[in-house]
């Protein structure tokens, strides 16, 4: 993709500001969600008596009205339409499961009464199960499909499209740090992307023919540097994985799960099925400050890549509830059960930034850099053109017009001497019958 400005005095991308708040059990995400066709929340159902009173706000429930809020309340919203409980299948694959209920509600981005556009009758899913942490905010292209209905459903980004509120079907996305700095909030535009949080260097991929999964890339290879083990690979050959920021850990076959052990000093928890670290070698990692690089490309061998470097910080991660009752420092890392949930979670994207272009098919994905101001360069991403025909030009030349004009004029007065033959004929057939007819007449008296 040619990350170049693209000017426009039409529809203006839109900067979604992050929640300014670090959220989740580990509390080091800033909350933007960008898979899916729909937009889910968290139901006050999903915290009870039995969890933390701040259950609520480590699944990212803001205040509503200046007041704590537990949930959307359904019953509470005059703009709320239920459709039905379905399965949410967003994460099937990797096994996370729930329902939902569905139904059409008002989504505005931002705080209420800010500067964000605001679009009625959207799909929203609220939910209970703790699988999920967060709400999701879709950035899909694609519309829901209901039992329920005869149309499928137009999406939040669709629909934004649809109206002229953003240039294209298109959005750039970082997921922001909670170690650079103070942190670096998440960031989110629609119809662009941010020129600042991303570096000059990139990678533009083909989107994947499967709507679910469609950014898929090839993971050529893992290394990691001053380690436990020193410099080391970490994957022994290239996979397909897909990028999904609803997760947060790197599934991996199992075999690299090990390696990562090794270098890492790792240990399983049967339990949650999540990687710990031990204080001690917590410490330790913390003195050497490895590096992870991921070497990505549209193909597992060869061809175009680019290298994104991770430094030990952005898998310094802690578990509270409701995985672990204490903080319990943990590594995202995740075992694959087959190829099909290879996966880079949005750890991966603390580091790299993507611009995603539906209009065109394709992904780019570049290291991520962090502004020390919160000065923005918001870039447009136009809309396809209309194919440009191959036939000549629509202005003619002199003598090709003179040419159709005399063919014109040519086949008028063909027209008009045929017209004056047909008419000359019919004359003469009713003269014709009516001699016939007097001469039938005359005849008849005779023999009368």
């Amino acid at each position: 993709m040619d990350l170049l400005p693209r000017v426009s005095a039409g529809p203006q991308p839109f900067s979604v500001s992050s929640s300014q708040h670090w959220e989740g059990n580990d509390e080091r995400w800033s909350t933007t969600i960008i898979r899916g066709q729909e937009t889910w929340v968290p139901l006050p159902e999903g915290c009870s008596t039995s969890d933390p009173p701040d259950c609520s706000n480590l699944r990212g429930v803001q205040d509503y009205q200046n007041q704590p809020s537990n949930g959307f309340k359904t019953n509470q919203s005059t703009t709320w339409e239920s459709i039905n409980f379905y399965k949410l299948e967003l994460e099937d694959i990797l096994n996370y499961t729930g329902n939902g209920q569905y139904g059409f509600e008002t989504i505005g981005l931002e705080l209420q009464n800010s500067s964000g556009p605001t679009l009625t009758h959207q799909v929203v899913a609220g939910f209970v199960t703790k699988d999920f942490k967060f709400g999701i905010f879709d950035l899909g292209p694609k519309p829901t499909n209901f039992s329920d209905f005869n149309d499928p459903q137009p999406s939040f980004l669709w629909s934004l499209h649809n109206q002229s509120i953003i240039p294209s079907l298109s959005y750039g996305y970082s997921a922001g740090t909670a170690y650079v700095g103070e942190g670096v909030g998440a960031s989110v535009v629609l119809g662009g992307y941010d020129a600042l949080r991303l570096d000059s260097n990139n990678l533009t991929i083909p989107l994947g023919p499967d709507d679910s999964r469609s950014l898929l890339m090839g993971l050529q290879s893992i290394q990691a540097n001053n380690t436990l083990q020193g410099t080391t690979s970490l994957l022994s050959q290239g996979i397909f994985t897909f990028i999904d920021s609803t997760v947060p850990e790197i599934w991996l076959p199992i075999p690299e799960c090990k390696a990562f052990e090794t270098a890492f000093g790792l240990y399983l928890d049967n339990s949650t099925d999540r990687y710990l670290v031990n204080d001690t070698v917590h410490s330790q990692l913390l003195q050497l400050n490895p590096s992870i690089t991921f070497k990505l490309g549209a193909e597992v061998y060869g061809g175009s890549s680019i290298d994104i470097v991770l430094p030990y910080a952005a898998f310094d991660l802690v578990a509270n509830y409701p995985i672990y009752p204490t903080a319990t420092n943990y590594f995202p890392l995740w075992r694959a059960a087959n190829a099909s949930q290879y996966t880079i979670g949005r750890t991966f994207l603390q580091e790299s930034y993507l611009v995603v272009d539906y209009e065109r098919s394709d992904f780019t994905v570049a290291q991520a850099v962090f502004p020390p101001n919160a000065t923005q360069k918001i870039i447009h991403i136009l809309p396809l053109e209309p194919p440009k025909s191959h036939q000549q030009p629509t202005h003619l030349h002199r003598t090709k017009l003179v040419s159709i004009v005399l063919a014109c004029i040519t086949f008028l007065l063909a027209l008009l001497l045929f017209g004056y033959f047909v008419f000359k004929r019919q004359k003469k057939l009713k003269q014709r019958e009516s001699r016939d007819g007097n001469l039938k007449q005359t005849i008849t008296r005779y023999w009368h």
